[in-house]
């Protein structure tokens, strides 16, 4: 057994599916059918069984899973390690990041770090909060990016708190937005629940939700439109844009903000290009 069959192990277990996973790993049904067989073989023991809903593992294929998990983390560590023992800062840094910090800061962030170490190269992963705390969980990513500090139990760094602001084509009566159209879009519960605590501190009628939408920036297009208003992170507005805007408040005065969090084990500052991205972070954030 070798690093392609730990991979495919892993792969089918998260596809559940024979399709999806030859797909993933870009080798055609019947290699992928003819390599689990001789898994099989070499074994002596069945590792799954088909059903109507895909793939499901048996006790040992659910061991063998588990161990090429493993193998896969205690290879990863290896060669990072490896490749972070010169002098030179080098290497791959893995980065988990909430979808919206991806978008609209990551790339100024790692240009600005490739500028002091252009013999890093980056492997980035985006996705909701959740997502990004699995990663870290399984030391999937080096560092997280992120919104929402629960689930993680590591080292956690405040990069910045930015406030939620109520957009429109013109100015709203604020007390009156219960007879205006919100306009919702997909994102994570943090932002989510932030919203709906707003909502429920100023408001005792729900929402009038015109749209849901799947994506931020189609939100503010359909706002840019006049279709309703919406509320969104300071993080993704523009002075271009051409819209009204408006810090949100509780009744006690209180600005109504989003954190954005750094997240990572400590044994990864160990690697030189983790320490030096950490610390680049926290000087980055200080001047924008």
């Amino acid at each position: 057994m070798d690093q392609k069959d730990w991979t495919l192990m892993k792969t089918l277990y998260e596809e559940r599916n024979m399709t999806r996973t030859a797909l993933k790993l870009y080798v055609s049904q019947p290699s992928l059918s003819y390599r689990l067989k001789n898994l099989e073989d070499e074994f002596g023991v069945s590792l799954f069984f088909k059903t109507k809903k895909g793939i499901e593992f048996t006790s040992e294929g659910e061991y063998l899973v588990q161990y090429s998990k493993d193998m896969l983390k205690q290879l990863q560590n290896m060669k990072d390690t490896m490749s972070h023992m010169g002098k030179e800062v080098s290497g791959v840094l893995r980065i988990g990041v909430s979808s919206n910090f991806a978008q609209y800061v990551l790339p100024k962030v790692l240009k600005d770090f490739s500028k002091k170490y252009p013999n890093v190269r980056f492997n980035v992963q985006t996705g909701w909060s959740t997502q990004v705390i699995e990663l870290l969980n399984n030391s999937s990513v080096h560092v997280g990016i992120l919104r929402n500090k629960r689930g993680w139990q590591g080292e956690k760094v405040l990069l910045r708190k930015e406030p939620l602001y109520l957009i429109s084509k013109e100015k709203l009566n604020m007390e009156n937005l219960p007879d205006y159209r919100l306009i919702n879009y997909s994102t994570d519960s943090s932002l989510k629940d932030s919203i709906t605590s707003w909502w429920a501190d100023q408001f005792s009628e729900p929402a009038n939700i015109e749209m849901e939408v799947d994506r931020l920036e189609t939100c503010k297009e359909m706002v840019k439109n006049d279709f309703g208003f919406a509320v969104v992170p300071e993080i993704c507005l523009k002075k271009d844009d051409g819209l009204y805007q408006q810090p949100i408040y509780l009744k006690d005065g209180t600005t109504v903000n989003r954190e954005t969090w750094l997240m990572y084990n400590q044994s990864f500052k160990n690697l030189t290009v983790v320490d030096r991205f950490v610390d680049h972070l926290k000087e980055w954030d200080d001047n924008y």
